[in-house]
């Protein structure tokens, strides 16, 4: 099989167990789990992945991730467009079978873990303040990638920290606006639900790039040393 097929179907198969794994106990058992299970859902989603299809395709399962890459010149152009699409297809399949999963249970369908902010959702953030709630979480999650991931000594435990650094945005993020740090996993719920969670998702596609691109400029210019291309 071609390399970059494998490298997309990685990611495509990464996104749909992060949704739906993540979204999922949000969307059924959020009340039982609290805002720690539902963090460790999602982070130990991502570190059960980046042991098995990390070294297939890094185990980007986020379009942040992959534009972080792009800007360090760590993933070309064509496969930044092949990773994202792929997440996206993997984050509709997620949140479809999710959806299918709540349906034939008959239960009401309130959510599939979507994010949102505003009067009704979490402790109710304004619009701006979720923008910036949402580029400081992905700025700290990117930030942390881009770290561990500088060193290959790191490689046994980089998808332990990054899991575990995922949890801990999550910790903070779920009552402010359900954590996004990654428009794939927005979007897929987004999508099915239609309604305020699509009309919002805007904020959790552009957001989360913006402050991938911010970690990138502040690794660039505090963690990068003479000759290092970060």
């Amino acid at each position: 099989m071609n390399a970059s097929i494998k490298k997309y179907a990685a990611e495509f198969i990464g996104t749909l167990v992060l949704v739906l794994f993540g979204c999922g106990s949000a969307a059924t058992a959020g009340g039982e789990l609290g805002y720690l299970g539902i963090a460790l859902a999602f982070g130990l989603s991502i570190v059960a992945m980046a042991y098995v299809i990390g070294p297939i395709s890094g185990c980007h399962i986020n379009p942040a991730v992959s534009l972080a890459m792009l800007i360090s010149r760590k993933l070309t152009v064509t496969d930044f467009v092949g990773y994202v699409a792929s997440q996206i297809a993997g984050a509709i399949a997620g949140s479809a079978i999710l959806y299918a999963i709540v349906v034939s249970a008959g239960m009401p369908m309130t959510g599939l873990g979507q994010n949102g902010f505003g009067p009704g959702y979490g402790i109710g953030i304004p619009l701006l303040m979720a923008v910036i709630v949402e580029i400081i979480l992905t700025f700290v999650f990117i930030y942390t990638i881009l770290g561990v991931t500088s060193t290959a000594s790191n490689g046994n435990v980089t998808g332990l920290v990054i899991g575990l650094t995922l949890a801990f945005v999550h910790i903070l993020g779920i009552a402010l606006t359900g954590t996004s740090v990654n428009p794939a996993r927005s979007l897929g719920p987004a999508l099915l639900l239609g309604g305020q969670a699509l009309s919002q998702v805007w904020v959790f596609l552009i957001a989360p790039l913006a402050g991938s691109a911010l970690a990138v400029a502040v690794y660039r210019w505090l963690n990068s040393h003479k000759g290092e291309k970060a």
